[in-house]
Order: C-alpha cells, then structure tokens, then sequence
C-alpha cells in the first residue's frame, strides 16, 4: 500500500490545537498545494479547524500532478476498482491524523474536487465510524452497485458541480443524489449554471457553511451586526 505524506496544510486560525480535521482531496493531475487554496475562505467559518491537503501517493505526468488512481478507462467498474484500489491509503493516512490530535471521525470532514470527490464519497461512506459530512466538487459516485450490500455510515452529504462541466458532466451530481438518497442518506445538491470543471464563489460559501453546520460550529456574527 501506497503511504499518503503531509502536503500542504493550514493549521487552525484560532491559534490552539485542532478541534476539527478538514481533509482535501485534490483531483486527477492537481496536487495538495492546489486545492489547500480553497481553506482560507472558509478558516473564519472553521477557527479551530486543521486543514489538511495531502497529495495522492502516485505521480502523474512529468510535472507536479498526482493521481489517486491512472484513469485508463472512464467506466463504472474501471473508476470504482481505482477508487477501491486507492482507499487504503487515505484510511491510513485519516486513521494517522485522528491519533495524532486526538480525534474522531465525528471530528473530520471529508472535501473531494473531481476524482477527490470519488475518494471521498468512497471512503467516506465506508469509514468504520461516521464521519462529520463529506462534500464533493465536480466529481461522481463509484462502486454504486456494491453500495446496496455494503457495510456504510451515513454522514450528510453536499455535491456542488457545474451545469458546463465538460470533464465530469452534471448528469453525474444527479445520479449521485438519486443513488445515495436510496441509501438514506441526506443529501444537498447546489448546480452553478455556466460554471465548467471548476469552483465557483457560491460554491465555495456553501460549501464552508455545510461543513461548519456539520461541525455545529457556531455562527460568527457578521461585522454589520
């Protein structure tokens, strides 16, 4: 099994020791650095917040990318044995994290952009304790069949995705709720119309005040109050 390192990270903006593990998955060629960009919009919202943004462990192209899994095909039993076949690591690596500081899963959101959000949704579901909430950009559901029979949690779930998106189309956000809801899982869906494989400052806000209702962190008061 492949071992998932630090990455880039942003420790909690309160200043104190981590009271919640915020995980950043990144997507298909991108790497930790990328998608740690989205944590300071959502560090007010997060004070006490650890953000973690590992990259995945296999190298992609000849640059700076990392791939959870090589994307030889684009079918459903090809995308959920690379999901499966990458699981592993992050388990790893959240079970490394949880221990160092002390904390549980009820204490870790899980945050996917693209093939992140496959990993999420993945091992999110299938972490042997419920975690705070997953929230996915731009991806899809893997492994929907084997999900039926499954041994899975519950956490709630927000898909974000773009009505443009020309790698993952939104077709994909649709048949996710519709897959997970037979499931029973409480799922929220926002569709930002033009937006293409991407995220978008709506998708952003919502995405923090999902994970920070989550975490049932209090509210901050806005300056004009």
């Amino acid at each position: 099994m492949s071992k998932i390192v630090n990455g880039a990270s942003l420790q909690p903006l309160s200043g104190g020791p981590p009271r919640q593990i915020v995980l950043l998955l990144h997507g298909y060629g991108s790497n930790g650095a990328d998608l740690i960009s989205l944590a300071p919009h959502w560090r007010p919202l997060l004070p006490d917040a650890l953000f973690l943004a590992p990259d995945a462990p296999q190298r992609c192209g000849m640059g700076a990318g990392y791939q959870w899994w090589g994307l030889s095909a684009f079918t459903p039993q090809v995308l959920a044995a690379g999901a499966a076949a990458a699981a592993p690591a992050i388990d790893a690596f959240i079970a490394r994290k949880l221990d160092q500081y002390g904390l549980t899963e009820a204490d870790l959101a899980l945050v996917g952009f693209s093939q992140g959000t496959m990993m999420a949704l993945h091992v999110g579901l299938r972490r042997p304790r419920q975690v705070a909430a997953i929230l996915g950009y731009s991806g899809m559901l893997t492994g929907v069949p084997e999900l039926s029979h499954a041994a899975i949690t519950r956490p709630p779930v927000l898909l974000v995705h773009g009505s443009a998106d020309p790698v993952i189309p939104v077709a994909a956000l649709h048949a996710a709720q519709k897959a997970l809801e037979r499931l029973g899982i409480e799922v929220a869906t926002h569709v930002s119309h033009g937006l293409g494989h991407s995220v978008d400052p709506v998708g952003l806000r919502l995405g923090g005040e999902f994970v920070a209702k989550a975490f049932a962190v209090p509210a901050r008061p806005s300056a004009d109050r």
